[in-house]
């Protein structure tokens, strides 16, 4: 079995699969670097997907087995579903057996984390240290594993780290919960989540690099694949956590306002950067904007705790509003490379999600709200590939870039991490301009 086959060619094949039918590729080397829609955007964004959803779910997880929740199987279930995702597409290309293989090689880190959570609960420090262990032996195994599959395109030394830094940031988040420290967990939470987008970002550049002829001669790390990538990190971060946090409101659990400040911040993200551009009146407007339709969900969820029918539904007819009006303000703010009718629809797509996801958690039918959940999560990389080519067509001088160098190290050092930083504050404030010239033209 030619495991460097079978970590990267299957994916990269099923991927060029699923894009068949999207826009070709220009061969001009700089119109394509212009453009959010190439072979290896497409692999970055697939990678950003089921990685950043696996430090998500792996968080929810462990907290729903440490608290004993009704919903925990239907959780690791979601979790153990977007192993399948990896898993299948291997499978389809290589056989079942070849599918499995991969399967369990996944699934390893998982289950010491499992193993950490039982030892927890059973208040046995030296099976806590067992898997510790464990996940420090794997970190090695599984980072010569990808050093050899990409043929040193990747550095095993610094993917160990990368991996020192997952494990950190989930037991992290897992511990602070533990001993009811929410604020602190939350923080790891969305630090796992932000550290996966790197990940993605140096083994989409790497396998890229490796099968240059199965991915057109594409960049996964141009400016609009940086943008569309911090986009797809806001967007779906934001799904989310809003997801957990309306659990968490109907619930009156104790980390429900840790939950809902958690959410704040993602949405402080973007105020920050607008404010940093244009002033804390311009902030405070695009605050405003994107604030109200998660107020409209909190009136949902409070209106449901209440059993009050028409409150329920006064707060849709409130998102119904909200989404013909948000959409025709992106339109008119991208100058039409936004169809407003394509992002209503998104957008009730997203509604429809996240009530889904609470009524179906609510009623105590927990396969459904997790499906819902995973949709919600999954969609939002729609919007944000659909928002990001409209900046990239309505602006392109702002993102003609050279090739990168040298790989990115998934290491995500200190330093790294204030350069991803910067990358999503320059990506958001091409956003906020867009914005803020629709501001003007309106004044």
């Amino acid at each position: 079995m030619d495991f460097k086959k079978l970590l990267v060619v299957p994916t990269a094949a099923a991927l060029l699969a699923t894009n068949a039918g999207l826009a070709q590729a220009d061969t001009h080397q700089e119109e394509m670097m212009v453009t959010v829609d190439t072979e290896a955007a497409e692999l970055r964004s697939t990678l950003d997907h089921l990685l950043s959803e696996h430090a998500f779910l792996a968080v929810e997880t462990m907290r729903k087995g440490a608290d004993g929740a009704e919903d925990f199987e239907e959780s690791a279930a979601a979790l153990s579903e977007n192993t399948d995702e990896l898993s299948s597409t291997i499978g389809s290309v290589y056989g079942e057996e070849a599918g499995q293989q991969f399967k369990t090689m996944w699934s390893e880190h998982i289950g010491y984390f499992v193993d950490y959570v039982n030892a927890t609960a059973a208040g046995d420090e030296g099976a806590k240290e067992t898997a510790l262990n464990e996940l420090a032996q794997y970190r090695q195994d599984f980072s010569q594993f990808l050093e050899t599959a990409t043929d040193e395109r990747l550095e095993a030394g610094a993917l160990a780290d990368g991996l020192q830094m997952h494990v950190n940031q989930l037991i992290g988040a897992f511990d602070a919960y533990v001993m009811g420290d929410y604020e602190t967990a939350y923080q790891y939470e969305r630090e796992a989540i932000h550290h996966m987008y790197m990940v993605s970002k140096g083994l989409s550049t790497a396998i890229a690099d490796q099968f240059p002829d199965q991915f057109n001669n594409t960049d996964p790390a141009t400016k609009a694949a940086d943008l569309r990538s911090d986009l797809n990190y806001l967007f779906s971060e934001h799904a989310g956590l809003a997801a957990m946090a309306m659990q968490n409101g109907i619930d009156g659990a104790e980390d429900f306002e840790a939950s809902a400040q958690a959410l704040s911040n993602n949405t402080q993200g973007l105020t920050e950067a607008v404010t940093g551009v244009y002033g804390e009146e311009a902030g405070q407007q695009f605050k405003a904007m994107w604030a109200e339709h998660i107020g409209y969900f909190v009136d949902y969820v409070n209106a449901t705790a209440a059993e009050d029918t028409a409150a329920q539904e006064e707060a849709l007819n409130n998102l119904n509003m909200y989404k013909e009006e948000f959409s025709k303000f992106m339109e008119t703010a991208t100058e039409g490379n936004l169809a407003s009718d394509a992002l209503a629809e998104g957008l009730e797509m997203h509604v429809n999600q996240l009530i889904g996801a609470f009524d179906a958690y609510s009623s105590g039918d927990y396969e459904v709200a997790y499906d819902q959940t995973r949709e919600a999560y999954h969609h939002m990389f729609n919007p944000s590939k659909g928002l990001a080519s409209a900046i990239v067509t309505q602006m392109p001088d702002m993102f003609m870039s050279e090739m990168p160098e040298e790989m990115p190290n998934t290491a995500m050092a200190p330093e790294q991490n204030n350069a991803l930083l910067i990358s999503i504050i320059a990506g958001i404030a091409l956003l906020s301009a867009v914005l803020f010239r629709l501001r003007a033209r309106n004044q």
